[in-house]
């Protein structure tokens, strides 16, 4: 029994395999530094990712993270810590801090320059970090220690470089700080955060299992007090990560149980469901029904059936068509809106008429002549022709040109010599008195009979 069972361990055995402890050193120092090549590199694979989430491209985005090199100082981080080398604690840390601040930098320079900000899904799903991003980071992190630490590391790290998705989140903050949009920024740097503290915390575990060596002294004083710092991060890192998880999962269980719910109530007594607004985050159920009308033996039916689906249905609202008192505010609406313009086309008409009646005396104002010639022609018959006209005196006073209102004229035509002055004068008090003008003129005008 005892043989069956170590030959079963020895399958999941890691030291027979494990690169020397030197040769790890190595790599983990290599990996970690950010300049020339590294820092070349983490740029570009930052400019390709930034198009993937500006395209919502999936594919470009996991080949910038094949590229990426920011694993490096993580993986040095949870080392040195394990190894309790505190140097090469520091320098991973600055490292990793210089390769954040020109993820940055890079990431918000590119969205400054790109005409397209539209935020897509892609960008919105890394900004909001939860329980099940903190189990990608801590075991993505493990599978990407062990690989290191073993001689056949095959495919593990490019694959790791996917899993843990360093790449996308620090692109979004990128975003978030280009569009001055800080919850994206926040919410995107605390996703990377998550993953970072996480696979740092795998390697110290794996580092510690495989029991690498410790490169300096260490008094117990200062181990503890190191053991409680990284405790610290990790509790500050997985509590909001709990919290928005759990918050996740009610969401993903009310917008199944909506789901449900509405499926049974799609058709109820002459009655369709024209069309539902769920809000899982609020908990809300919005229904609008169009039909007969639904009676009140309807609505608890549809009640009682969100209560079946633990749904509260004092957050289900349910709507007929249009809403009731919407419909009256509209009627309203629409009745002192129609008041308004008939008022208004009622003045538009009568000030028509009005114009309509100063064109039509314009246009008689010429004929009148004939109605003046036919009143005097029976007192004077030697009176020919008559026309009539309105117009204006103009006169001169100290070189400034007057001009006085409407002044009407009567053109008489008759025989030369065919009146006698008194007669003259006589045609004109008669004029001024039928046009009830004192300023009326009179021209009369003499022809060769």
């Amino acid at each position: 029994m005892g043989e069956r069972i170590d030959k079963l361990l020895k399958w999941f055995d890691l030291r027979s395999e494990m690169e020397g402890y030197d040769t790890i050193h190595e790599n983990i120092e290599r990996g970690i530094v950010f300049k020339g090549t590294n820092l070349w590199i983490l740029m570009f694979a930052i400019v390709v990712a930034s198009v993937g989430l500006n395209m919502n491209s999936t594919a470009v985005i996991i080949g910038a993270m094949l590229i990426s090199p920011l694993m490096g100082p993580i993986n040095g981080m949870g080392y040195s810590l394990a190894t309790y080398d505190f140097l090469l604690l520091r320098r991973s840390i600055k490292n990793f801090l210089l390769a954040v601040l020109v993820s940055l930098l890079t990431s918000a320079l590119y969205f400054l320059l790109s005409p397209i900000n539209e935020a897509h899904s892609e960008l919105l799903s890394r900004t909001s970090p939860t329980i099940y991003d903190v189990i990608i980071a801590l075991f993505g992190g493990l599978a990407g220690i062990v690989a290191m630490s073993s001689r056949l590391k095959g495919n593990v790290i490019p694959g790791v470089a996917i899993a843990t998705a360093l790449m996308p989140p620090i692109c979004t903050a990128g975003y978030g700080l280009a569009t001055l949009q800080f919850n994206f920024f926040f919410g995107a740097l605390f996703l990377f955060t998550i993953n970072t503290v996480f696979i740092a915390f795998a390697s110290l575990l794996v580092c510690q299992f495989l029991k690498f060596p410790i490169r300096s002294i260490v008094d117990p004083a200062r181990k503890k007090h190191v053991n409680r710092v990284i405790s610290s991060i990790i509790l500050l890192t997985l509590a909001p990560s709990i919290i928005f998880g759990v918050n996740l999962v009610k969401n993903e269980e009310f917008a199944q149980n909506a789901e449900n719910f509405i499926s049974e109530v799609t058709l109820l007594g002459g009655n369709y469901l024209q069309r539902d607004l769920v809000n899982p985050s609020a908990r809300t159920v919005e229904l609008i029904y169009s039909g007969y009308g639904l009676g009140d033996t309807t609505i608890v039916e549809i009640m009682e059936k969100a209560l079946r689906h633990r749904l509260d249905t004092s957050r289900v609202v349910i709507r007929q068509g249009f809403d009731a008192n919407l419909i009256r505010e509209n009627v309203r609406k629409y009745q002192t809106e129609s008041e308004r313009l008939n008022s208004q086309l009622a003045a538009t008409t009568f000030a028509l008429r009005q114009t309509e009646g100063r064109v039509d005396s314009i246009r008689n104002i010429p004929l009148f002549g004939e109605k003046i010639l036919g009143e005097i022609k029976p007192l004077y018959p030697q009176v020919q022709a008559c026309s009539y006209s309105e117009t204006y005196l103009f006169t001169m006073v100290n070189d400034t040109t007057r001009q006085s209102e409407m002044v009407p004229m009567v053109v008489f035509t008759i025989p030369r010599n065919g009146l006698r002055t008194s007669d003259r004068n006589k045609i004109e008090e008669w004029l001024k008195s039928r046009l009830n003008n004192p300023r009326a003129k009179m021209v009369i005008e003499e022809v060769r009979s």
